[in-house]
């Protein structure tokens, strides 16, 4: 592996982040900090306990993974997708560097961003609740490896789409809404049967719900199931990438 190459582009994409830190950085935590007040004061006041977590303490972990998953894909789809707007994406196919290095760097540096940015929401959470995180090595795990795999959705969109408006379209249009309809704010086991069977086809469900068993030991499905689904989702975007270098699919033309 080209570890020079490597190295470069993680270096350009993460300057990049220092060049826009208010939107990277700042504004994700001012608007995660808005729901902890919003649904502190809204919801917190009429649900005191959650399976015996503090209303606020027990949305920390969907709150951190809302944050988690829209930034991962904005960061990695507008990485690549400039490139190959302003064009400067044919003399990296052209340079000596792999299609893996190329995928390592730029999905690397949108994980290391989003990871940073967790980090960061989890103080800024403590500052509103007591937190405690009962198996930190798990938390550390799924921190990953949910970074990662919607890095790599967010590359796959990135090439996919043709026009700035398109890197949004996803995020808004389906993982937000599938992230809040996932458990960020609730128990599945809060919702009557049908809805609950309905829920567990969410796929964002077994990510919070691993995350938060990370935390407070409780899930809303069993911890295996979680991490095999999270590695699931991780090889599927994996595949999709795959197929793209190997067909070339928006990037020869």
């Amino acid at each position: 592996m080209n570890l020079h190459a490597v190295r470069a582009i993680y270096a350009f994409e993460m300057a990049r982040t220092r060049r826009t830190l208010m939107q990277s950085i700042i504004s994700p935590v001012i608007s995660t900090s808005l729901y902890f007040v919003v649904f502190g004061a809204a919801i917190g006041s009429r649900i005191q306990h959650v399976e015996g977590i503090s209303y606020g303490a027990f949305i920390v972990p969907g709150l951190i993974m809302l944050s988690l998953l829209t930034q991962s894909i904005a960061n990695a789809s507008f990485g690549i997708y400039f490139p190959r707007f302003v064009g400067t994406i044919y003399e990296l196919l052209s340079a000596p560097v792999s299609y893996l290095e190329i995928v390592v760097s730029y999905v690397g540096a949108a994980a290391t961003k989003s990871i940073i940015l967790g980090v960061i929401i989890l103080a800024t959470a403590g500052l509103f609740v007591p937190l405690q995180i009962a198996h930190p090595l798990w938390m550390v795990l799924f921190l990953v490896l949910t970074s990662v795999t919607f890095s790599l959705l967010g590359f796959i969109i990135g090439i996919w789409a043709d026009g700035f408006e398109k890197l949004q379209l996803v995020p808004l249009l389906i993982v937000t809404p599938l992230t809040f309809l996932g458990g960020s704010f609730y128990s599945v086991d809060m919702l009557p049967p049908f809805w609950q069977t309905v829920t567990l086809f969410n796929p964002v469900v077994y990510l919070i719900s691993g995350f938060r068993w990370s935390f407070y030991g409780i899930a809303d499905v069993s911890l295996g199931v979680s991490l095999a689904m999270t590695v699931v989702f991780m090889a599927t975007a994996l595949g999709v990438v795959a197929w793209i270098f190997k067909t070339g699919y928006r990037l020869k033309t």
